[in-house]
């Protein structure tokens, strides 16, 4: 437990299964499909990246900050609720609801809605949908809308990586894009939080950056050992 004040929902153990049970593996959690409700996922803890194992693999000073600094689930909360109250009910037009922490057999989890398409699979990521269709028409049209929104907004986040970020297509092809992780200003003083003109500049800033990582990676197609570990969604795995 941290020192957080927040609720847990509900009071059973959420029984999850095994690790070979997520439907995704990222560097520190797992993401599991919620038993009780298949529009939302649980992120957890992986075993071998608990807050403690990260925190002595560091050397001093990093070593004697907090545990809960070291906790994804808690710093991603953390998160959600300075955008919260920064941006409002804007924020979930570019990002997932969040809906709280529940006890599950990893311990706590962190629940949020599961992006998925009007065909009931799971949505792929940015870079796999680039990977897979290139440029196309369609992504190009919902990119730009993504693009103008999140700036406008000023949306806070880290860089924009093409692996956290889905696009959920509809009957008609590419409906919208959202990010599911790298949220939050990463600055000492995120005085954007607080400053929406200096919000809206950086989160155009970081918009520009993604169209320039997007053009790197368009030219690694066709060789899948250019594609790098993160943001591949096997067909297995999106009808989950």
């Amino acid at each position: 437990m941290t020192s957080d004040a927040r609720g847990v929902d509900g009071d059973a153990c959420i029984d999850l299964g095994t690790e070979e049970d997520a439907f995704t593996r990222g560097g520190n959690r797992l993401c599991f499909i919620d038993p009780r409700d298949r529009d939302r996922c649980i992120k957890v803890l992986r075993p071998d990246r608990l807050p403690a194992l990260k925190r002595a693999e560091k050397g001093f000073p990093k070593n004697l900050k907090p545990l809960d600094r070291f906790d994804d689930n808690v710093q991603e909360f953390r998160v959600y609720e300075r955008i919260r109250r920064a941006i409002g009910p804007r924020a979930h037009d570019f990002i997932p609801r969040l809906h709280g922490w529940v006890q599950t057999n990893f311990g706590e989890g962190l629940c949020s809605d599961l992006i998925r398409d009007a065909d009931g699979r799971i949505s792929i990521t940015l870079k796999q949908y680039l990977w897979l269709h290139g440029m196309d028409e369609a992504i190009e049209q919902v990119l730009t809308a993504f693009s103008t929104g999140w700036a406008g907004s000023g949306m806070p986040s880290r860089n924009l990586l093409l692996h956290n970020m889905v696009v959920q297509t509809g009957a008609e092809g590419p409906a919208r894009i959202l990010v599911i992780d790298g949220l939050g200003w990463p600055d000492l003083l995120p005085l954007a939080y607080y400053w929406p003109a200096l919000a809206r500049r950086k989160a155009s800033r970081k918009t520009r950056a993604l169209r320039s990582s997007i053009e790197s990676f368009l030219p690694k197609r066709g060789d899948r050992s250019d594609y790098g570990y993160h943001g591949w969604l096997e067909e297995r795995q999106r009808g989950a």
